[in-house]
């Protein structure tokens, strides 16, 4: 049994998108998108943790693992952990929260996180991209990941800070994030008896509360960020690129 898992934390509720983990893409539901490519890593079993009746159905109708959590959680990560108690699973060393609006995700990135937690022995880990277009930078739906020294291929280095809206004056070893995490099962503990810090209330960006407590959160780099969909302009964006990439196969 693999000591890795996924866990997914998907709700209906949200102001800019409404539905979103339901929004049909290729006609299959977004959160399936992002569960089978889950799925498609390897890392281990894939669970979606959600509060809804309706997003656990499609999950459960199509095959897959869904358990349901309360309404408390008031942040994803919150919420993976509540999921992974109900589990009551064994064995599990690593917890892998992924976001569920990133459908065209690259399987090969969740592999890459989880190797270089493994190879490093971190307490947490994320990923980020190069930003390609200064555009970027002053997206706030696009959050950046700031840290000391450039990443690379190979290297894992420390966070110095997470924003919604940057500099463009002042980008070095800025880049994108993407949105997952890695976990020992030991840090999640950490992150949830920590009480909700400044940083992350004002700019509604849970990792905060690891950094605002002086907690380590290492960064990987990956060639691509997959797009996070976070608007209805977003959403056909995505709707475009992945029938593209269905009708060229």
């Amino acid at each position: 049994m693999s000591e890795t898992i996924v866990i997914i934390p998907s709700r209906l509720e949200a102001k800019r998108l409404p539905g979103k983990p339901l929004k049909l893409i290729n006609n299959i539901p977004m959160i399936l998108h992002v569960y089978n490519r889950a799925i498609e890593s390897e890392v281990g079993d894939v669970w979606v943790a959600t509060p809804d009746k309706e997003i656990n159905d499609v999950v459960k109708n199509a095959s897959g693992k869904s358990i349901l959590t309360s309404n408390k959680p008031q942040t994803g990560t919150d919420r993976v952990f509540e999921a992974y108690e109900k589990l009551n699973l064994k064995g599990i060393n690593l917890i892998i929260n992924l976001q569920g609006d990133s459908p065209n995700l690259d399987p090969k990135i969740i592999i890459k996180l989880e190797n270089l937690m493994k190879k490093t022995n971190s307490e947490i880990g994320t990923l980020a991209a190069k930003i390609i277009d200064d555009k970027e930078i002053i997206d706030s739906n696009i959050v950046k990941v700031k840290t000391k020294k450039p990443l690379n291929d190979t290297n894992f280095l420390k966070s110095e800070d997470f924003f919604r809206i940057g500099n463009i004056k002042n980008k070095i070893n800025t880049y994108h994030h993407c949105g997952i995490y890695c976990y020992k099962l030991s840090a999640l503990n950490k992150y949830i008896n920590l009480s909700r810090s400044v940083n992350e209330k004002t700019r509604s960006l849970e990792q905060m509360r690891l950094l605002d407590n002086n907690i380590d959160i290492n960064v990987g780099l990956v060639s691509l960020a997959p797009l996070s969909v976070d608007t209805p302009n977003e959403l056909e964006k995505i709707r475009k690129i992945m029938e593209y990439k269905k009708s060229n196969l």
